[in-house]
């Protein structure tokens, strides 16, 4: 962990930057994607609004990720039963980023570019899911909470998340940008933990707490001209807001990646555990099973 004061890193983009104010009981985590989105988003041909939504939900996915500590995913599915888009993944592991939307592209082009949320999704719900790597001589845990899918954004939604379902005063904050050269996607997420910095216990959460309002208030001044700054490092960005601090502790964190996890011996793997009448009904003429990956929009021929 370095004191940004006085030995500052440089990391611009595809990287995740945590840091503490140790005086506030505050963490945060701050991200830009470059190249990472592009090549998520290139798996399929998606229009803007699209577009923009999965940028959006890839940046968040590596924020929230980034808060698991010692291996394990984060998974953030927004779905429902009525809306134009009726599934949304996103999922961070260790660095590997993916997502992909499912959506009515008929109904999708009466909105116009830049529609609502609630237009998108209708009334549905967001689940985040965090599973942690197994701790010594143990299993991993598993925690899920899931909320309605509310609010103008869906950052704004995932604010409620941690606020309805951890307790955890948080701000989040992300800026998109798309033109003839890509996508660029950045974002800052600032939580207060109660009674200390990070791992000490959670106690007393007050949404009201003196120091958060002050850290919350700071951050949420972060325009979104300077999270997508390309010329602004993400240690300057945060020096910038709270430099007043006596300290403040930054780690790099993950390098970033589109990260699919499918390839023919996984999906074998898979099969190997159905029995064989189940497998003979999915192959088809040929006598192949053929198995098609949502998130990167490849198919796959299983040996017989």
């Amino acid at each position: 962990m370095t004191n940004i004061q006085t030995a500052p890193p440089e990391i611009f983009a595809d990287q995740l930057l945590g840091f503490s104010l140790p005086a506030r009981n505050a963490r945060g985590r701050m991200v830009r994607l470059d190249k990472v989105v592009d090549t998520v988003l290139s798996a399929h041909d998606y229009p803007a609004p699209i577009k923009h939504l999965l940028a959006e939900a890839l940046v968040l996915g590596a924020l929230m990720g980034g808060l698991l500590k010692n291996g394990g995913q984060l998974t953030m599915q927004a779905q429902t039963q009525e809306g134009i888009v009726r599934l949304l993944v996103c999922d961070f592991r260790e660095g590997e980023l993916r997502g992909y939307a499912e959506f009515d592209a008929a109904q999708l082009g009466g909105l116009g570019a830049n529609p609502t949320l609630r237009a998108l999704f209708g009334k549905g719900h967001l689940a985040v899911t965090f599973e942690t790597g197994p701790a010594a001589g143990g299993k991993g845990n598993r925690y899920q909470g899931i909320v309605p899918l509310e609010g103008d954004s869906l950052t704004e939604a995932c604010e409620r998340y941690f606020v309805q379902s951890e307790q955890v005063p948080t701000l989040i904050r992300v800026a998109l940008q798309s033109g003839s050269e890509g996508c660029v996607a950045a974002g800052i997420l600032v939580q207060h933990l109660a009674d200390g910095e990070e791992g000490r216990e959670r106690l007393h959460v007050r949404h009201d707490h003196p120091d958060w309002e002050h850290v919350a208030i700071v951050g949420g001044t972060l325009s979104h001209a300077e999270l997508l700054d390309p010329a602004l490092s993400m240690e300057g960005l945060v020096w910038r807001l709270y430099h007043e601090e006596d300290r403040i502790n930054v780690q790099p964190g993950a390098l970033l990646s589109r990260g699919c996890r499918c390839s023919v011996e996984h999906y074998t793997a898979v099969l190997e555990r159905f029995p064989e009448d189940e497998r003979a009904a999915m192959r088809n003429d040929a006598g192949e099973i053929v198995v098609d990956c949502a998130f990167c929009s490849r198919e796959f021929i299983l040996p017989n």
